[in-house]
């Protein structure tokens, strides 16, 4: 570790927050463009869900392409050194740590899938969208407890917290989404299940009444 604290913001890090900043414009058009006519409550959920999938698919997905044919220290281009930058705060995305790479194959993957169904769940208002949504969410949970839990047990052998910018922004922000947000989707399908559940002991107490 040099003596000296690296500087807070370079070139690269300030194009990387831009390139997210970007991401979150075109799930906002997206949410926008299809979800217009949802509750208040759905809008937000649609523009996480578009997010979401856009991340997976344009970050994540070059992630694990550049894992399995090498690694994101030896390879190049604009992605690359956006990796090799968040790389500065968890080396493990440097050097296609095994069990890195097996979670974002399955984030990928699985929670892709999942994230596309669900946003057709909730336009389309289907019988399943909380059973897609408590599985999503869960998902990226494990995701995230499986992604620092092993590094947390050994010390935290691989991730540098002297820099605020890599702290706060790289590991506790970004990290931080999805983990909060998946909760408070958990939380939401919680409340309409049990609002659910309550209409249908209402009717079932009516029909009782009848009788």
């Amino acid at each position: 570790m040099d003596s000296e604290a690296p500087p807070m913001l370079s070139l690269v890090s300030v194009l990387s927050l831009l390139g997210c900043s970007l991401q979150l414009l075109v799930a906002a058009l997206l949410t926008h463009r299809y979800g217009g006519r949802s509750s208040k409550t759905d809008w937000w959920i649609l523009l996480w869900l578009f997010y979401d999938v856009i991340v997976h698919l344009t970050l994540e997905g070059p992630f694990v392409y550049m894992s399995l044919v090498g690694t994101v220290e030896t390879s190049e281009g604009p992605l690359a050194e956006l990796w090799k930058e968040y790389g500065k705060a968890d080396s493990r995305w440097l050097v296609s740590d095994p069990n890195i790479v097996s979670l974002e194959i399955l984030t990928v993957v699985l929670d892709s899938l999942l994230a596309l169904l669900l946003i057709h769940a909730v336009l389309n208002d289907k019988y399943y969208r909380h059973f897609l949504q408590i599985t999503l969410s869960v998902c990226e949970l494990y995701g995230g407890w499986m992604t620092f839990c092993p590094d947390w047990l050994l010390g935290s052998p691989h991730l540098d917290t002297s820099n605020p910018l890599y702290l706060w922004v790289y590991l506790v922000f970004f990290n931080g989404l999805w983990v909060l947000v998946p909760v408070l989707l958990l939380v939401q399908s919680w409340l309409c299940l049990q609002g659910l559940h309550a209409v249908k002991e209402d009717r079932a107490s009516a029909q009782r009444k009848k009788l």
